[in-house]
C-alpha cells in the first residue's frame, strides 16, 4: 500500500541545491543549501565575499630598508636602478666609440655586469632572462664581432660579463658556453705571465685593479679553482705594495701623480669584489684588508659636505667637481665593507648613505648619469712636462658628460650594493 507523502519510511533525497524537509503543509524549500556552504567555507578560509573589495596588502619594504633605513621616493636604490637597467635596452650593444677597440667596450661591459648582479639581488628572473637574452647573439656565429681580443686588461675584462650570465644560470649543459667564453679571457690574461708570477698586462695605473682582479675573481666565483683567486690576490698585493700612498689612496701612476676620482673608485671595486670571495686564511689576505680599510679611511677624509666625491679627491680648488663614477664606486666599496663587517659601522654607515643619496640626485628622469668624467689616459700621455700645473689642470678640466657607461655602471654597482642583504652571522 502506497505511503502518504510526509510518512515515507525514507525521507526525501536531499538536492544539492535546495534542502526540502518536512511541513505540515507539504515540503518548503529553503535557499541553496549549496552556495550557502561554499559561502560559510569561503569566510572559515579568510577568502573574499562576492562583490566583496580584499584589503590591502601590505608593501613589501624596499630593498635595503632593513638595513639603511627607508627610502625616499628621490634615493631608493630599487627604483633608480631599474631606470639604469632600462636604459640600457634603449642603445644598441656597443655603440660607444670614444674609447672603442674591437667588439664590445670595457664601460659597456661594466655596466651590464652590475645591471646581472643588481638583477640577481633583487631576484628578479624575468630581468636575468631578459638580460641573458641580449647578450645571447655573443654565442651566435656572428656574435665574435661583439667579443674583443683578449689583448689587454681593458679588453680582457670582457669575461666577467658571460661569467656573470653563467653563474646566475641554471647551470646546466646548454650554458656552460657562457663559461668557457669568459674563462677564456681569464685563461689569457696569464697565457704568458712574468717571471714575477704577474699578468704581462701589468702596467701599474690604478685602473688596473679592477680590470684584473674582477675578471679573476669572477673565474674564481663560478669555477671554484684557486688558481684564479692566487691570481687576482698576488695581483692586487703588487698593486697595493707599489702604489698606495700614506694617504691610503692612489696615483693615477708614478708618471701622473694626481688622486684621480675614477681610477681609485677601480681599485676600490676590485678590492671590494676580492675580498667577497677571499678565504681570511689566504696568505694575502690580510695585506689586502688592511689596504682596503687604509683606502677607504682616506676617502672617508676627504668626502665632501654634500656627500660626493671629487674629480681629484684631495685638492683643494674651485674648479675641483663632484663626480658621479668615482662616487658611485666607493659607494659600492664602503657599502659592501660595511655589511660584510670589514668596516665599522658606526664610521662608515651613515657616511655611505648619505654618498648614496648625494649620487642619486644626478640621475635623470631617464635614467642617465651626469657630471661623468670622459675617458681619461693617465696625464704623462697628453702633458710632457711632468707634474706640475698642467697636469694638475689636465684632470680638472676633463669634460663633464651624461648617459656614459662609466657613470652608468658605477651608478648600478652602488644600487646593487645599497639593496643587498648583510650576510648571515654564524
Amino acid at each position: 500500500m502506497p505511503h502518504p507523502p510526509g510518512n515515507s519510511h525514507h525521507p526525501p533525497a536531499l538536492n544539492i541545491h535546495t534542502l526540502s524537509v518536512p511541513d505540515p503543509g507539504g515540503f518548503v524549500k529553503y535557499a541553496h543549501f549549496a552556495s550557502l556552504a561554499a559561502l560559510l567555507l569561503a569566510l572559515a578560509c579568510g577568502q573574499n565575499l562576492p562583490g566583496q573589495t580584499a584589503p590591502p596588502t601590505a608593501p613589501q619594504p624596499a630593498a635595503g630598508t632593513a638595513y639603511w633605513g627607508a627610502w625616499t621616493p628621490a634615493n631608493n636604490p630599487t627604483d633608480l636602478g631599474k631606470k639604469i637597467v632600462a636604459d640600457l635596452f634603449t642603445r644598441d650593444l656597443a655603440n660607444e666609440n670614444y674609447i672603442q677597440r674591437r667588439g664590445m667596450s670595457y664601460p659597456e661591459v661594466c655596466d651590464a655586469y652590475g645591471c646581472l648582479r643588481f638583477a640577481g639581488e633583487l631576484k628578479d628572473q624575468a630581468l636575468l632572462d631578459k638580460l641573458t637574452k641580449r647578450y645571447a647573439v655573443f654565442l651566435t656565429p656572428g656574435g665574435t664581432a661583439y667579443i674583443p681580443r683578449a689583448n689587454s686588461v681593458d679588453n680582457s675584462v670582457f669575461g666577467i660579463l658571460p661569467m656573470e650570465i653563467y653563474r646566475q644560470s641554471p647551470q646546466k649543459p646548454a650554458d656552460k658556453p657562457w663559461l668557457d667564453l669568459g674563462k677564456a679571457s681569464a685563461d689569457a690574461e696569464w697565457a704568458n705571465p712574468r717571471a714575477d708570477g704577474l699578468t704581462p698586462f701589468t702596467r701599474m695605473w690604478v685602473d688596473d685593479m679592477f680590470m684584473i682582479t674582477a675578471l679573476q675573481s669572477e673565474a674564481f666565483r663560478v669555477t671554484k679553482d684557486k688558481v684564479y683567486l692566487d691570481r687576482a690576490a698576488k695581483e692586487v698585493a703588487a698593486y697595493l705594495k707599489s702604489m698606495q700612498q700614506p694617504s691610503g689612496l692612489f696615483f693615477h701612476a708614478a708618471d701622473s701623480p694626481y688622486c684621480w676620482g675614477r681610477g681609485n673608485g677601480w681599485f676600490a671595486v676590485g678590492m671590494a669584489e676580492l675580498l667577497s670571495v677571499l678565504p681570511a686564511d689566504h696568505p694575502q689576505h690580510a695585506a689586502i684588508l688592511e689596504g682596503y680599510k687604509k683606502m677607504m679611511a682616506g676617502l672617508l677624509k676627504y668626502q665632501a659636505k654634500d656627500g660626493m666625491w671629487r674629480e681629484l679627491i684631495d685638492i683643494d680648488s674651485d674648479q675641483n667637481w663632484g663626480e658621479t663614477s668615482g662616487t658611485g664606486m666607493f659607494v659600492f666599496s664602503m657599502a659592501v665593507g660595511v655589511r660584510n663587517g670589514w668596516l665599522d659601522e658606526a664610521t662608515y654607515k651613515e657616511p655611505t648613505k648619505k654618498a648614496w643619496t648625494a649620487l642619486a640626485t644626478h640621475i635623470n628622469a631617464d635614467g642617465k648619469v651626469r657630471d661623468v668624467c670622459i675617458g681619461t689616459n693617465k696625464a704623462s700621455q697628453t702633458i710632457r712636462t711632468g707634474p706640475g700645473p698642467a697636469m694638475q689642470q689636465f684632470y680638472l678640466s676633463r669634460q663633464k658628460i651624461i648617459g656614459d657607461y662609466h657613470g652608468e655602471a658605477a651608478f648600478i654597482w652602488a644600487a646593487w650594493a645599497m639593496t643587498m642583504d648583510p650576510p648571515k652571522k654564524p
